[in-house]
């Protein structure tokens, strides 16, 4: 039977001749999820042993493969669309409630002799082994003293729409697409813990592998901002990445880039970016200050570009509704690096305009900043109206103001990453307690959530950290070898072949339920800003017992 170049209109259930190497690729027909079936050879001569005559259209990059097909429906969580429970929270609503001021202003400048306790954690170990994450999450060409040996070259293709090389950066997650929204949100939340407790990294012994890590980031979003009013904001579609399962050192697949402009604005991708630049530029004035410079001057064209088209940026993934957050953020971080009052005089306008005039937010995360900005405007300010603005919001999540904490203690906003957002707040709590800020009902309440996190509620939810730690994640890179990948990798019933030492796991349910569970990509995926704000809240941790008196 003939078939038309290009197309691959069967299902195989058995390997092709003379085909040695397989990919995976998903294909739909209606809300059915198949396993299709396509090589270079599949249009033309695919010369089955056994043939299964089912019409349906096929990506050009699918992968031939032994499959029940009963079971596929349940069988492939790592489908496009995302399942049914629990609906992706809305990262954008504020918080109706709003908790005041509890009276006592004595406390932001709270005597600390009490706060800092010795942990029964290495926070230090913690700090070696979550660079080490993103180590592990690096794309395009590695430098020759990387630490991993199971991972390699990879994405060496990736370019924008004239040609620009848009190789390195960072994969999001356990996929492969390079997300430039929450990769920047990383940058800038990472930068920010290693500005306040650069003490940390130092005792830790890590602090010029984090050098390198903030200048692997940014060292792509130059690349990804070729021009004053141009940023890639995305290497990837996950509608195709997400189709396969392999080593992202074996993709092959079409990796199209995604760019705001002035004619497709994105304010508040390219707010973060600029914040990005920003922070970073602080930390290097006195490591390299050409480089500080350069990154200072990406900081300003993309604010420019922000904020003179102004828009959300259109997407299926990483998507807000808002951006004033994000013109807010990168304003105050601009003005952090410049110390210019006219900077100071921008921030003070978009904070009133898009930060005091609404309630607290829903959390603080890649695509809401507000407590963020109320934090750091009160660090470069000392003013106490944006300390009661930050204070509102960690006091809503303790359980005396009636915030959900599991039964061991987690404050649980949502099922799908639930220690992200506990790990976020608690950032913003051990910052604002450091700072002075109801120093110490936050500190603890902080410390507990990042300890639950590495064995308080009865096992580390950290891979390669502490007590039963995760040993499956839903990671590719992790979970495949050259020879073992697509459903045999993911179904396996083995560990991963590669310890993803360092991430910080999605979490448990409400209950503080969780299985290792590879296919659970609600529990069990890794993610870039999810260590971000966690990784952050441990230097200020470690901080706090060096500085103990």
């Amino acid at each position: 039977m003939a078939f038309p170049s290009g197309t691959c209109n069967m299902l195989l259930l058995e390997r092709s001749a003379g085909n040695e190497r397989t990919e995976n690729c998903l294909g739909k027909t209606g809300e059915e999820i198949v396993l299709l079936s396509n090589t270079t050879q599949c249009a033309t001569d695919p010369k089955p042993i056994v043939v299964l005559l089912i019409l349906i259209p096929c990506s050009v990059y699918t992968n031939i493969i032994h499959v029940d097909l009963e079971e596929t429906r349940e069988e492939w969580p790592w489908e496009f669309d995302p399942p049914a429970r629990p609906a992706p929270p809305d990262l954008e609503s504020p918080d109706k409630k709003t908790y005041e001021d509890d009276g006592d202003d004595d406390d932001l400048y709270e005597f600390r002799r009490d706060v800092h306790r010795r942990s029964t954690y290495d926070y230090g170990d913690v700090l070696h082994k979550s660079i080490q994450f993103y180590e592990a999450q690096k794309s395009g060409a590695l430098p020759a003293d990387h630490r991993l040996p199971w991972r390699n070259d990879s994405a060496l293709y990736d370019s924008g729409l004239n040609g620009e090389d848009l190789t390195g950066g960072f994969y999001d997650a356990g996929d492969h697409v390079k997300f430039g929204f929450p990769m920047a949100y990383t940058t800038t939340v990472l930068t920010w813990g290693l500005l306040r407790y650069k003490d940390a990294y130092e005792a830790a012994g890590e602090l010029e592998n984090m050098y390198n890590i903030i200048k692997w980031a940014t060292d792509y979003f130059i690349k990804a901002h070729p021009t004053p009013n141009e940023l890639y904001m995305q290497v990837g579609d996950g509608r195709i990445d997400h189709s396969y399962w392999i080593r992202p050192e074996d993709m092959t697949m079409e990796r199209p880039p995604f760019i705001v402009n002035s004619s497709n604005p994105g304010s508040d991708v390219a707010g973060e970016t600029a914040a990005a630049f920003a922070a970073a530029s602080i930390v290097f004035q006195e490591v390299d200050l050409a480089y500080s410079t350069e990154l200072l001057a990406h900081a300003l064209d993309l604010y420019s570009l922000a904020n003179n088209y102004r828009g959300a940026y259109t997407s299926s993934y990483y998507a807000s509704s808002n951006y004033g957050d994000e013109l807010a953020w990168a304003s105050a971080w601009i003005y952090y690096a410049t110390e210019n009052l006219t900077w100071k005089a921008e921030a003070e306008s978009m904070y009133a305009t898009y930060i005091d005039s609404v309630g607290n937010p829903w959390s603080f995360s890649w695509g809401t900043k507000n407590a963020g900005v109320a934090l750091l405007m009160f660090e470069i300010t000392q003013n106490t109206t944006y300390s009661k603005k930050l204070k509102s919001f960690v006091n809503g999540w303790l359980p005396e103001n009636e915030f959900p904490h599991t039964p061991l203690g987690l404050a649980f906003r949502s099922e799908w990453g639930s220690l992200r957002y506990a790990a976020a707040t608690g950032m913003l709590a051990l910052f604002a307690s450091d700072s002075g800020i109801r120093a110490t009902r936050f500190k603890d309440w902080g410390k507990q959530q990042i300890d639950y996190m590495l064995g308080n509620s009865g096992r580390s939810f950290v891979v390669g950290f502490g007590v039963n730690s995760p040993q499956s994640p839903h990671h590719r890179a992790s979970s495949c070898t050259e020879e073992v990948f697509g459903s045999t990798a993911l179904n396996s019933p083995n560990v991963n072949p590669h310890l993803l030492v360092g991430a910080l796991v999605g979490g448990p349910d409400s209950q503080d339920n969780y299985v290792d569970n590879r296919k659970d990509y609600v529990k069990n995926e890794v993610a870039c800003d999810y260590n971000a704000a966690f990784q952050s809240a441990v230097a200020a941790l470690l901080h706090m017992e060096l500085t103990t008196v």
